[in-house]
């Protein structure tokens, strides 16, 4: 499912302090361009998990391909994969 896949994404985001209006601030690494901030960090992770599907359904429609997260990637569009490593 693609919310596996954002809830994946957001599991290996990271969050820091910054010093602006909207101090946290936080990024998914492996989703390039990938990032958001917020008043709080509850805030910051909602408009990250935005940001994230936003992105996501760019690469989509445009044909780009989406990066692997952990075990889940997205092999064509409507087709989310959950691979597992003991079989």
């Amino acid at each position: 499912m693609l919310i596996q896949y954002i809830q994946a994404a957001l599991e290996k985001a990271g969050y820091e302090i910054i010093d602006d209006e909207e101090p946290y601030y936080g990024e998914v690494p492996e989703l390039e361009g990938v990032w958001a901030t917020g008043e709080t960090l509850e805030e910051c992770r909602r408009n990250l998990e935005e940001v994230i599907d936003e992105w996501i359904i760019f690469r989509l429609r445009n044909g780009l391909p989406l990066p692997r997260i952990g075990e889940h990637i997205i092999k064509e569009p409507g087709n989310i994969v959950v691979e597992n490593k003991s079989a």
